[in-house]
């Protein structure tokens, strides 16, 4: 399976991994790190050497109950970093996480080359025209209402039918409009009970019917630490263990916080192939 990505064709019959990079202070892990520019700068330069793909950087909390930002504010933090980011890093692929089209049309002005929505153009009626007409990769999520609400939206007959039918009604609305590289992501934590994580996890092999790469992000979210009775800070193992067990299910993409600890789950498992 392959990926055109800033002129570039990346085979993803290797996954890869993509770091996150939080610029809100309020993130269930990372909220506030990253203070200074050059913190940043210091952050993606780790994450790049220790084999990140993508660089995936973000001004909008998206846990449960976040306060919400406005337009200028997010644009405010990804837009100077995204453009020091291309300055240290020239080929560097970033990722803006974003569901605000005019953000994301900005963002990749600045030098972004992939858009990563959390809710698949559904909180934003122009975001899958944009993305057409930027011609960039577009990272589609599962989610039911917004970040505010999703917590009480989470009653399905069959997650896994209902997501599939979801993923299958808005890649079809993205290619009507000729978006050519879409990825879906399962959304795990969105709108989603624990219970209800783990069911799309065991089934996730499912979501190769769609013929797309599948991102699968759980680092470090309250499906491990909950289980675990701990804290994010203390989910490190248990997001390798998902990560693996998402990569024998045909994960292509990781969304991680900890890079070095993912690409290795990759290089293990490509000693199975």
């Amino acid at each position: 399976m392959m990926l055109q990505c800033r002129g570039q064709l990346l085979d993803l019959s290797t996954p890869k991994v993509m770091g996150i990079v939080n610029l809100t202070p309020d993130s269930f892990y990372d909220g506030g790190k990253l203070q200074h520019p050059d913190q940043v700068v210091a952050q993606v330069q780790q994450m790049l050497a220790e084999g990140a793909t993508f660089i995936d950087v973000g001004g909008y909390s998206s846990r449960p109950n976040a306060s919400p930002v406005t337009e200028e504010e997010e644009c405010q933090r990804v837009l100077p970093i995204i453009e020091n980011l291309v300055h240290h890093f020239p080929d560097i692929l970033i990722s803006i996480d974003t569901f605000r089209s005019s953000v994301a049309e900005a963002a990749v002005q600045a030098g972004a080359c992939m858009i990563n929505d959390i809710s698949a153009g559904m909180l934003d009626d122009q975001m899958l025209p944009t993305v057409a007409r930027l011609q960039v990769p577009y990272i589609m999520m599962h989610m039911r209402g917004t970040p505010q609400t999703m917590t009480t939206l989470t009653d399905y007959q069959d997650i896994v039918k209902e997501i599939q039918y979801y993923f299958s009604e808005r890649i079809a609305v993205a290619r009507a409009l000729g978006i050519n590289d879409v990825i879906i992501d399962p959304g795990f934590g969105f709108a989603k009970t624990l219970e209800q994580n783990y069911t799309v996890l065991q089934r996730l092999e499912l979501f190769q019917f769609h013929k797309v790469p599948v991102l699968v992000g759980v680092s470090r979210k309250s499906m491990i630490y909950n289980v675990l009775k701990t804290t994010p800070q203390e989910a490190l193992n248990g997001t390798t263990v998902l990560n693996t067990i998402a990569l024998q299910k045909g994960a292509q993409l990781l969304r991680v916080h900890d890079v070095k600890e993912a690409v290795e789950c990759v290089q293990l498992l490509q000693q199975f192939q």
